[in-house]
């Protein structure tokens, strides 16, 4: 870790928080048309699932990315059908967590 990425890590901050700070702090925001609601709604789950893709599908081994296949992506999808399943972001989260530990316990991964 170098003072470069304390420097990146306060600029991505200082764009990045204040535009997703505005539907909080913004008045009215009940006042906004259906569909802008549900958008906002989705800002949540879509930043997850970018923070997942890149973790799951491109890890970082020795200084390359490398395109995997296995117990990740198990955790992903069990995470995904259940969200389907029961419109819980919460349970489908739980479960991908447990699917991770139970299947490194057995050694899958």
């Amino acid at each position: 870790m170098t003072a470069v990425y304390v420097g990146l890590a306060l600029i991505m901050f200082a764009f990045t928080y204040p535009s997703r700070a505005v539907g909080l702090l913004a008045p009215g925001i009940d006042r906004l048309p259906k569909p802008a609601l549900d958008y906002l709604q989705l800002v949540g789950p879509a930043i997850l699932s970018a923070l997942a893709a890149v973790n799951v599908m491109i890890p970082v081994e020795e200084g390359h990315s490398v395109f995997t296949i296995g117990l990740p992506w198990l955790s992903v999808l069990v995470c995904i059908a259940l969200v389907a399943w029961r419109r819980n972001l919460f349970i489908g989260l739980a479960a991908a967590v447990l699917t991770a530990i139970v299947g490194r316990a057995l050694g899958l991964g």
